[in-house]
C-alpha cells in the first residue's frame, strides 16, 4: 500500500513517499547538492520536498532550460500544492513589466534561466531574499550558459543561499563535473543508480538490444568517393604546416572542429596566407566530413537533400564559399551522379518499419519513441512510414526553420506531446529535442536510428522507456561504420560518468576540493557534515535547512576582484550596458560594477554624462564599413553629437586580414578620428577591452560623473529605408537593391513587376527574379 507525502503546503494523497527522496533531500538540506538519479526516479519530487522546507525562508528560484519543461514543472507544483497561487511562470514572453509584478507577488518562480539572467542585469529584480535555487538539467552549467551567472549572482547577493542542481547525467569527464560544482556553488554530490537497493524497488526492466544491418556495398563506394575527396582536402592542409596537429579521413569530427577553433584563434594574432587557406580548408573538410556520415550510417534520402542544400548555398550570393568549392570539383559532381542513379537502399528504414510492426502487433497500445540525429532522416521516415496504417507516426523537431525544413513552435511541440501520450499518435520521430525533461512516463519502445557518442544524450534517450512500466531499447547500427564507434564510446563514457559519480558521492569535501582544485585555484573551503545516515531524511523533512555550509571560497573571489578593481584605480562604480552587450556586461559586473543591460540608442556603453563607448570587433569594423543597414559613420557621428567625450573601442588585431582593400580600412579609420573627432583605442581580446572600460568608468566615478543616458539614433532617410526594405529580399544585397529602385523608381513599381522586367535590372537574372515573385505573390502559410 501505497503512503503520501505530508506537509502544510501540500495536498493530501498527492504525492508518494519514497524513501531514497527523501535522503537524498534531507542531505541536500544541509549543504548546496549536486543529485544524480535516473530519469524516471523522481528528480522533481526530490526538488519538491526541498523546496517545501525552504519556502518559509524565502521565495524559491526553479529554473528550467526550455519553456517545456518550465510549464511542466510549474503545471505539477501546482497540481499538488494548497495554493496554487504562490507558483508563477516566467518566459520570455511575458512582457518585462508583468515579470515584475509576477516576481513580487510569488513564492515560488519557475523560469528559464535566460529570462531571469536578462532581468538581474536590468535590475529589475535581484535574488536577496530567494532561499533556494533549483537547477534542472544542471549539466547545463559550464562555459557561459545563464545558469553560471545566476549561481554568482545568488551567492554573492543571497543572505543563506542554498542551491539544489538535478540531473541524470552529469558527464563522464571528472573536469566537467567539477566544473558545474564551481559553478553552481556545489558541496555536496549525492547519487543514486537503478542497482541501488533502496531504488530497485521502483525501477522498470528496461531492456536494450542492438540490431546489426549490413550496408549495401554500392553506398559504401559512394562513401569512399567522398572519402577520397576528403582525404585530398586533408593533405593540402597537412602540407600548409600550420596545424599543430595531423589529421586523417577518420579523424572525430570534434577533433575537426577543435583545429577549425585553433586556426581562426591563429588568425586574430599572427594572420597570414597559410592560416587563411587552412580555414578554407576546414570549412569544406567538415561538410564532407558530414557527408561521409550520412552516407554511412543514414542513407540515400538523407545524403541527397543535404547535396542539394549545398548546392543551394552554392548559388546563393550570401551562400557558403565552401560550399561553392565543392560543388566546382568535378570529382564531387560525379558523386551527386551516382547518388541520382543508385537503386538501393539503407538497410535503417526498413529496420525500423519491421521493429515497429513487431512491436504494435504485440501491443497495439505501444508508444514508440524513434530517436535520430538529423531533421532530413526525421522527415524521410516519416514519409517512408506512412503506407502502414498501423504506424501513426509525427515528427518532432526544434524551433528553428530553414528552406524547406519548417520547424515547430513551443505550442506546436507540446500539442504534439499532448497527442502523443493520449495515443492519437502512436510513434514520435523526434530528433535531439526530445532527448530532455519532456514528461512522457509511459514509452514501451525507444529505438536509436543510431548511436550517439554522448554519454549524456544516451541517458537521456534510454530515460524515455521504463519509467511507469517495463520497456525496451533497440540501437541500430551499421556495421564497419562510425555507428559501431559510437555505440562503444558512449557506452565507455557511461559507464566511467557512474564511476566517478560513485567515487565523488564518497569523498568528502577535502577529497572533493583536489579536484577542483585546478579550476580554483587558491580557493579553499571548510568541510561540511557528512552525508546524512539512513532514518535522518524523515527528521531533516521536519527540521529546516540546518547547517547551511560555507562560503569561503566565494569570499576569496571576491577578495581577488577587489584587489582587481583597486589595481584599476577606481572603486566599483555604474555602467550602463547595451542588451547586445550581454557577455561584456557580465564581465564588467564581475569585475564589481553595478551594470544596467538596457536598449541605448546611442552606444554600446556609457560610463558618465560625457562618456560614452562603441565597441566594434575588427571584422565587425570592417563589416559596418559596407554594411549600409549597419553604417559605421552614422553610428559614429550619432555617438559625437550625442557625448562630448565619445570613444571607440577596436578589439582583436585581424583588421586587415579580411578581403576589404586596406587603404579603404585605414580610410575609415582617419575618417572616424579626424572627421568625427572620435579617439580609438585598439584592445586584444574581450578581457582588455573590459579592462579599458572599467578604467574609463573610474576615471570617471572618481570626478563623481553618473552614467546618464541621452541622445537618439538618427533616422533613416526615405531612400535608406527604402534600400534597407528591398535589400532584405533572399538573394538581394544592398547592390541589388540600388539598381532595382533606379530602374523602377518605387517600391510599387518592383513589387508588381513581371520576371522579364525584372530581369532587365543590373545584377538581376532569373533566381533573383523568381525570389521577388515568390515573396509578393506566394501564398501565406500561417
Amino acid at each position: 500500500m501505497s503512503s503520501y507525502l505530508e506537509h502544510p503546503h501540500l495536498l493530501p494523497q498527492t504525492v508518494e513517499k519514497r524513501l531514497f527522496q527523501l535522503d537524498l533531500a534531507a542531505t541536500a538540506l544541509k549543504a548546496s547538492s549536486l543529485i544524480v538519479v535516473p530519469t524516471g526516479l523522481g528528480k522533481t519530487v526530490i526538488a519538491l520536498i526541498v523546496l517545501l522546507a525552504r519556502l518559509d525562508k524565502g521565495r524559491v528560484l526553479f529554473l528550467a532550460p526550455t519553456k517545456p519543461l518550465v510549464e511542466q514543472h510549474a503545471v505539477f507544483l501546482q497540481r499538488v500544492l494548497k495554493d496554487k497561487d504562490i507558483v508563477s511562470m516566467m518566459t520570455g514572453e511575458m512582457l518585462p513589466e508583468k515579470r515584475i509584478g509576477s516576481w513580487e507577488k510569488s513564492r515560488i518562480v519557475v523560469s528559464t534561466p535566460q529570462v531571469i539572467e536578462n532581468d538581474l542585469l536590468s535590475r529589475r529584480i535581484d535574488l536577496k531574499d530567494v532561499s533556494l535555487v533549483i537547477f534542472d538539467e544542471a549539466h547545463r552549467a559550464v562555459g557561459g550558459y545563464a545558469y553560471v551567472y545566476i549561481a554568482d549572482r545568488y551567492h554573492r547577493e543571497a543572505k543563506s543561499p542554498l542551491v539544489l542542481g538535478i540531473t541524470a547525467s552529469p558527464g563522464s569527464q571528472s573536469e566537467k563535473i567539477a566544473e558545474i560544482c564551481t559553478n553552481l556553488g556545489i558541496e555536496k554530490i549525492q547519487t543514486r543508480t537503478e542497482n541501488d537497493p533502496d531504488v530497485a524497488s521502483f525501477v522498470h526492466e528496461r531492456e536494450i538490444e542492438w540490431v546489426k544491418l549490413t550496408v549495401p556495398e554500392e553506398l559504401l563506394l559512394i562513401r569512399s568517393a567522398i572519402e577520397e575527396l576528403l582525404k585530398t582536402r586533408i593533405d593540402d592542409l597537412n602540407r600548409l604546416g600550420v596545424s599543430p596537429v595531423r589529421i586523417d579521413a577518420k579523424s572525430p569530427k570534434k577533433e575537426l572542429l577543435g583545429l577549425q577553433a585553433s586556426l581562426m584563434s591563429s588568425a586574430k594574432t599572427q594572420a597570414n596566407k597559410s592560416t587563411f587557406a587552412a580555414i578554407s580548408l576546414m570549412a569544406e573538410m567538415l561538410k564532407l566530413h558530414h557527408a561521409v556520415e550520412l552516407a554511412e550510417t543514414q542513407g540515400p534520402d538523407a545524403l541527397a537533400r543535404y547535396f542539394q542544400r549545398l548546392q543551394g548555398e552554392a548559388l546563393s550570393r550570401s551562400g557558403s564559399k565552401a560550399s561553392r568549392r565543392i560543388m566546382q570539383d568535378p570529382r564531387f559532381r560525379q558523386v551527386v551522379d551516382a547518388l541520382q542513379e543508385l537503386e538501393v537502399e539503407h538497410p535503417k528504414p526498413a529496420a525500423v518499419k519491421r521493429i515497429l510492426q513487431e512491436q504494435i502487433a504485440a501491443n497495439p497500445q505501444s508508444l514508440i519513441m524513434v530517436f535520430t540525429n538529423y531533421r532530413d532522416t526525421a522527415t524521410s521516415l516519416l514519409a517512408f512510414l506512412k503506407d502502414d496504417p498501423a504506424i501513426r507516426a509525427v515528427r518532432f523537431v526544434g524551433q528553428s526553420s530553414r528552406k524547406n525544413d519548417e520547424g515547430l513552435s513551443q505550442k506546436k511541440q507540446a500539442e504534439i506531446l499532448q497527442k502523443f501520450r493520449a495515443g492519437y499518435y502512436n510513434v514520435l520521430i523526434a530528433t535531439s529535442v526530445g532527448e530532455e525533461g519532456i514528461d512522457i512516463p509511459a514509452t514501451d519502445l525507444v529505438l536509436f536510428y543510431e548511436p550517439v557518442p554522448s554519454e549524456i544524450r544516451s541517458i537521456q534517450r534510454k530515460g524515455r522507456t521504463g519509467r511507469a512500466r517495463a520497456g525496451r531499447v533497440i540501437v541500430l547500427m551499421a556495421k564497419g561504420t562510425r555507428d559501431e564507434a559510437y555505440y562503444w564510446i558512449s557506452d565507455r563514457k557511461e559507464k566511467s560518468m557512474n564511476r566517478q559519480m560513485r567515487d565523488l558521492s564518497g569523498q568528502d569535501q577535502e577529497s572533493r576540493r583536489m579536484l577542483l582544485l585546478p579550476r580554483q585555484q587558491q580557493i579553499t573551503e571548510e568541510p561540511v557534515a557528512g552525508t546524512a545516515e539512513k532514518g535522518e531524511s524523515l527528521a531533516a523533512w521536519q527540521d529546516i535547512g540546518q547547517n547551511e555550509g560555507q562560503r569561503d571560497a566565494q569570499d576569496v573571489v571576491n577578495g581577488e576582484k577587489q584587489k582587481e578593481a583597486e589595481e584599476l584605480g577606481r572603486m566599483p562604480g555604474k555602467i550602463f550596458v547595451d542588451s547586445r552587450e550581454r557577455g561584456m556586461a557580465k564581465l564588467l559586473e564581475s569585475m564589481g560594477f553595478e551594470v544596467t543591460v538596457k536598449n541605448l540608442e546611442v552606444g554600446d556603453y556609457v560610463v558618465s554624462d560625457r562618456v560614452a563607448v562603441e565597441r566594434k570587433t575588427a571584422a565587425d569594423f570592417v563589416s559596418s564599413i559596407i554594411d549600409p543597414q549597419r553604417n559605421l559613420f552614422r553610428q559614429i557621428a550619432d555617438l559625437a553629437r550625442t557625448y562630448d567625450r565619445p570613444v571607440l573601442i577596436l578589439e582583436g588585431r585581424d583588421l586587415y586580414t579580411t578581403q576589404m582593400n586596406a587603404g579603404s580600412i585605414r580610410g575609415a579609420l582617419a575618417s572616424v578620428a579626424v572627421d568625427y573627432g572620435v579617439p580609438i583605442i585598439p584592445t586584444d581580446d574581450q578581457d582588455e577591452t573590459a579592462r579599458i572600460i572599467a578604467l574609463l568608468a573610474g576615471r570617471e566615478s572618481k570626478e563623481g560623473r553618473e552614467p546618464k543616458l541621452h541622445g537618439h539614433k538618427t533616422a533613416r532617410t526615405l531612400k535608406e529605408q527604402q534600400e534597407y526594405l528591398i535589400s532584405a529580399i533572399p538573394s538581394v544585397g544592398h547592390a541589388v537593391a540600388k539598381n532595382l529602385l533606379k530602374h523602377f523608381g518605387s517600391i510599387e513599381k518592383i513589387m508588381t513587376a513581371p520576371p522579364e522586367e525584372l530581369q532587365e535590372v543590373p545584377l538581376v537574372g532569373p533566381k533573383i527574379a523568381e525570389r521577388i515573385r515568390e515573396l509578393v505573390g506566394g501564398e501565406y502559410k500561417g
